[in-house]
């Protein structure tokens, strides 16, 4: 989580960080369980199609911006950094209008609705890639922030921490935090017969008793773990020697830790941004884009046997990934935010007109 890695960042330099969220999404729970004080607003997103929903959205949307300002006000708030999600419109607002300084972030290959509609009230918008149209001093690269755990991430810890033979060859397949089907079913067709390398394979919490099924029909062997979820997949990506995997905001984990890859765009993620996410690994040289139609074992398996094969062209890939990787973007927002701190001036106060007395008699 983007947002996490900043507040993260601030905090180590001595800020005090406070979060305003949605009330009953499931992101306040990461954020208090990350430690992080959360004032949280009635407030949801919109449904994409027309719904009688959408005319309470619009309300709630109308009174979040007063919530919003008194909490800064009352919290005392010096700068505001927008994440990107539907919360920061009303909040950014709320910070231009008690003349509090703004930072977006945009966290991938497309500005979101909420930093379209901010942007021109914030004095910094960081993006994780250069946008067409996007420049001038208001904008600034900085990456996709990544955790802490994913910029110190070592293949020797890795090994250590999945008990792995550190001369082993290792292919992690992950498929995000839900899983993907695509990949599940290609993996296991591709390799559930006793690999002759180490694949851990996470699955999805929610898919990985499927996955368990098919698997089971298989003569997996003692080299294929198949995991529904892990707390610790910074540590499964430097492990491994190839990854398999979605292209969400994990193709910055690749690229951060140096790992090659093999990505497979989910193809109705918004505004593309999956495509766009691998095909700018692509075009680094750190990665190879297998569409999702074309997502089967058969292919996956000639894929990987290819690579692993060239281990040339493999290292290759790697150093490509970390060439283009940023593992300092949480410091480099951190320090947008400290910026406008320090550059935070009080707007004048309006003048108002002076009514002229009338002379006596």
């Amino acid at each position: 989580m983007p947002a996490l890695a900043v507040a993260d960042a601030l905090r180590a330099r001595g800020a005090e960080v406070r979060f305003i969220g949605a009330r009953g999404t499931g992101a306040s729970g990461t954020v208090t369980r990350a430690g992080y004080a959360e004032d949280l607003i009635p407030l949801r997103g919109f449904v994409r199609r027309l719904s009688v929903r959408n005319l309470w959205t619009v309300v709630l949307a109308a009174t979040a911006t007063p919530r919003a300002a008194s909490l800064l006000v009352r919290r005392r708030t010096r700068v505001v950094l927008g994440g990107g999600s539907y919360v920061a419109g009303p909040v950014a607002l709320a910070a231009w209008l008690t003349r509090r300084p703004i930072v977006l972030m945009e966290a991938d290959s497309h500005l979101g609705v909420a930093n379209r509609m901010a942007a021109p009230l914030a004095r910094r918008v960081t993006l994780a890639f250069p946008l067409a149209g996007r420049s001038g001093s208001r904008y600034v690269v900085t990456g996709r922030p990544v955790s802490r755990a994913v910029a110190e991430a070592t293949r020797t810890a890795g090994r250590r921490a999945f008990g792995l033979d550190p001369g082993a060859t290792v292919i992690l397949v992950v498929g995000g935090s839900q899983g993907a089907r695509t990949l599940n079913l290609a993996a296991i067709e591709a390799f559930g017969d006793d690999p002759p390398f180490e694949v851990i394979h996470v699955a999805g919490p929610k898919q990985v008793d499927e996955a368990r099924a098919l698997l089971e029909a298989h003569a997996p062997g003692a080299r294929y773990r198949l995991l529904g979820w892990l707390d610790n997949l910074p540590e499964a990506i430097a492990a491994a020697d190839l990854v398999i995997s979605r292209s969400g905001g994990s193709v910055f984990e690749l690229a951060a830790i140096g790992r090659p890859s093999i990505l497979v765009p989910y193809p109705q993620a918004t505004g593309d941004h999956q495509a766009k996410n691998a095909r700018w690994l692509a075009e680094a040289g750190a990665a190879m884009v297998l569409p999702d139609a074309d997502c089967t074992g058969e292919r996956l398996r000639g894929l990987v046997g290819a690579l692993l094969a060239d281990r040339r062209r493999l290292d290759a890939m790697a150093d490509s990934a970390r060439a283009v990787g940023r593992p300092d973007a949480a410091e480099r927002v951190a320090d947008e935010v400290f910026a406008a701190a320090a550059r935070r001036r009080r707007l004048p106060r309006p003048r108002l007109p002076r009514l002229r007395r009338r002379g006596r008699g």
